[in-house]
């Protein structure tokens, strides 16, 4: 019995728009088989299972399912599953206690995992001298020492107008400072670990100097990061999920720093974003924590407008839930691109609203820190925001 279970994910599909969509996107035409009993819980929990390609799963998983109360909508590849948490945990010890069936306990740990995944409390993290409790929505001011980023390169790019940028959003309720030396905008040009810690190093100095607050370098470089770490930085922010530098996760263990992991591709997928995200974020997981990252200090990144279609992206926002379900922070970082400027039909500089409304749901649907150019506006949308669900202090 079993199947080779490539990944298990809880996901929320509570609207029969999302349902729709969700199947669309895979694919697949589902056949529903029904809990014996019936659904129990007020609250069904939704756990996407996806198959290896070109293994068919065996279908006696449906009875051992059905007989625990769950209901399995099934695909050829891909299986949803909703029932109540004890439901849920039920059928997982009746897979994991099918004798001699390898398959079958596969099945039962990787269901059991995602729901307890998507359960975990938020472990405090130590940054420096400051700890990230996690009961509030930190936000994250950029500051691009670049002559060429997307939003504002070229502004910051000298010594002195980098530090009075870096006080002033401080001043103004930023929680981290995002610091970066290499523009990620489409058609950007690489630029050399040499020329990177040339432009970062001397800002990296000087606001860990003046200012009481973290740091977090953006770079992809084990080079840049080890020496922008040693400059004064606390946190580093990849956004190739560690997968470009083979260095790097190594080297985030060693030095015992927070790293932010950031999906990324080479070019969009075609068909079913929702789960390739899952799986790509969770290859990144497994990246740091096999290299000896503690897990408290893995902190992902769905990477709105990085090797995603406009479409994509709108549907990633709405699902952003299934990432924070991974069991770890999430850092959302929308601030001014593309999908916004599409959508409201408006250059780069009159993004604001567009971006405030990003936040907004990113804080409703509990993403941990938001990263923005517009710091005092989106500090208020922030707060308002957790007035009304009821989070933060």
């Amino acid at each position: 019995m079993g199947g080779k279970v490539r990944g298990a994910w809880v996901v929320y599909l509570d609207t029969p728009e999302l349902w729709r969509e969700e199947w669309r996107l895979i694919g697949d035409d589902p056949v529903d088989t029904p809990a014996t009993g019936g659904l129990t819980s007020l609250f069904p929990l939704q756990v996407r299972l996806d198959w290896e390609d070109g293994v068919e799963p065996d279908v006696r998983l449906l009875g051992i399912f059905s007989e625990s109360g769950c209901r399995v909508s099934a695909g050829r590849h891909h299986w949803i599953v909703t029932a109540a948490k004890e439901q849920l945990f039920q059928a997982a010890d009746r897979l994991l206690e099918t004798p001699g069936d390898p398959g079958a306990a596969e099945v039962g740990t990787a269901l059991r995992d995602a729901v307890q995944r998507s359960e975990r409390a938020r472990k405090p993290l130590t940054v420096g001298p400051w700890t990230w409790g996690w009961e509030r929505t930190l936000v994250m001011g950029i500051l691009n020492v670049t002559p060429d980023s997307f939003s504002d390169g070229g502004r910051f790019n000298d010594l002195e107008r980098a530090l009075a940028h870096a006080r002033e959003m401080v001043a103004q309720g930023a929680d981290i400072i995002d610091i970066g030396a290499e523009s990620t905008r489409p058609g950007h040009l690489p630029v050399s670990a040499e020329e990177e810690l040339r432009r970062l190093l001397p800002v990296v100095r000087a606001v860990a100097r003046e200012l009481d607050v973290p740091i977090s370098v953006d770079t992809y470089k084990a080079q840049v990061a080890e020496a922008a770490i040693r400059e004064g930085a606390h946190v580093v922010n990849d956004v190739w999920g560690l997968k470009r530098d083979p260095r790097m996760a190594p080297l985030v263990a060693r030095l015992g720093v927070p790293v932010i992991v950031m999906h990324n591709r080479q070019a969009p997928v075609e068909g079913d974003p929702i789960g390739t995200l899952l799986q790509d974020l969770w290859e990144s997981v497994q990246l740091a924590r096999r290299a000896g990252v503690r897990e408290e200090q893995i902190i992902l990144d769905p990477g709105i407008g990085f090797a995603k279609t406009y479409e994509q992206n709108l549907l990633i926002m709405r699902r952003l839930r299934d990432v924070r379900a991974l069991g770890y922070p999430v850092l959302l970082g929308t601030s001014r691109k593309s999908m916004i400027g599409r959508t409201l039909n408006l250059p780069v500089d009159c993004r604001v609203e567009g971006t405030a409304a990003t936040v907004a749901l990113g804080v409703a649907l509990g993403m941990d820190i938001v990263r923005v150019h517009d710091v005092p506006e989106m500090v208020r949308t922030v707060r308002m925001t957790e007035a009304m669900i009821g989070r933060g202090a």
